[in-house]
């Protein structure tokens, strides 16, 4: 027998603030928003509820920059990272992953990061891929980004291309063009975002090669999603210029800030999401990612290899809670990074609000600690009460 949902009386972030309402679910979809919904279909459907008193219901979490086959590899063969599990991501809220590889796109390739996409899909979330890797010329599945991009459903665009990296290709001026130029026509002709997502290393270059192409072709700001932008306080200058242009910049959430905040002079996010907005700046220029699974290696000066970190899914809800309890961002704007921008500058149909017609991709936080109680994927929930209720295949119930 089908089950329908209703969720009860939850506060809802569509995710604008719209009031205490209840929301239905039907066939994976939201069917409608509103007071004392009512649900009777003759007892060919079973009606389940959820009491969302003392809930804030908000869009299930995009996150656009994850390592979910894993990464790293930077300190030898034995610091390469774990992959992504279904529990890593449901259990920090997140119902959407694109997919990306970094520095070791020979050891790692797109095979194998499709390959895993269409698992967790097959496991209860939604998945999508970039094409490539750090590396320039860029290595697709097919022959080239064009192709990779318009015949393969999961690839919405390239990445993540480093620049001002020593772990770069040290792309040119016309090579960095010309992916943009290839990503873009491909969105064009395949009704896809077609964006490049740039790796944005330590390099006093910062974003030159972006603002190069930006300034001196046709392609817009828009075609770049820049990521790592809080790295450090010099190239955030920077990139708060992008975005006040009319690009949009991603911030790289990090569980462990108080201490990079400290060695590497790297902006907390909460504080770089306020001066977004105190600059005037839209608060639909920015999303929020967290680079799961991903190494966060540590170089001296002389670019000599000192200890390597991993990256944590967990940091997007944190990152959330710190602009709402530590820089008082209403919880309607801190939300956006990680719901409706991400899936608006990604092109991703159905995702990021709470509304009738969108996939049920749907997060309930407790009102009072902004902590994770129940998450919803496509209408199924996969954790309540904050215990996990669907295992991925290789999982332990």
């Amino acid at each position: 027998m089908s089950i329908a949902t209703i969720i009860r009386n939850a506060k809802v972030y569509q995710p604008e603030y719209a009031g205490r309402k209840d929301i239905l679910i039907l066939n994976g979809k939201i069917a409608a928003v509103g007071e004392n919904l009512t649900a009777d279909f003759g007892g060919c459907i079973e009606v389940r509820e959820i009491q969302g008193e003392g809930m804030a219901a908000v869009p299930g979490f995009i996150d656009s920059h994850e390592h979910i086959l894993g990464g790293g590899g930077e300190g030898g063969f034995h610091t390469r990272t774990p992959e992504a599990s279904l529990k890593d991501l449901t259990m920090n809220g997140i119902t959407t992953v694109v997919g990306c590889i970094g520095t070791d796109g020979i050891g790692r390739d797109m095979t194998a990061l499709l390959a895993k996409a269409h698992g967790l899909e097959n496991e209860g979330i939604s998945t999508y891929a970039y094409t490539g890797s750090y590396q320039v010329p860029v290595r697709t599945l097919t022959d080239s980004i064009l192709k990779d991009i318009m015949m393969l459903d999961k690839v919405i665009g390239v990445g993540e291309v480093a620049i001002s990296d020593h772990r770069s290709s040290q792309p040119t001026f016309q090579e960095f063009a010309r992916i943009a130029a290839d990503a873009r026509v491909a969105g064009m002709l395949s009704g896809k975002a077609g964006i490049i997502n740039v790796h944005l290393g330590d390099s006093p270059r910062k974003l030159d090669l972006i603002q190069k192409v930006v300034h001196d072709t046709e392609i817009p700001a828009s075609q770049f999603l820049p990521t790592h932008v809080n790295r450090n306080a010099a190239l955030f200058d920077d990139c708060l210029q992008f975005a006040k242009e009319g690009g949009t910049i991603d911030f790289t959430g990090n569980e462990d800030i108080d201490y990079w905040e400290t060695i590497c002079d790297e902006v907390r996010v909460c504080k770089g999401i306020r001066r977004l907005l105190d600059m005037g700046i839209s608060s639909d220029r920015f999303t929020i990612s967290s680079d799961g699974q991903g190494s966060m290696p540590v170089f001296n000066a002389r670019g000599e290899f000192q200890g390597i970190g991993i990256g944590k899914a967990s940091c997007l809800l944190k990152e959330v809670r710190e602009c709402v309890q530590k820089e008082d961002i209403p919880l309607e704007t801190a939300v956006k990074g990680i719901t409706s921008n991400p899936a608006s500058v990604l092109k991703l149909s159905g995702k990021g609000h709470i509304k009738p017609g969108y996939d049920a991709d749907i997060c309930l936080l407790k009102e009072d600690t902004l902590t994770l109680d129940t998450v919803i994927a496509k209408g199924q929930v996969m954790v309540q009460d904050g215990k996990q209720v669907v295992f991925g295949t290789f999982e332990k119930a």
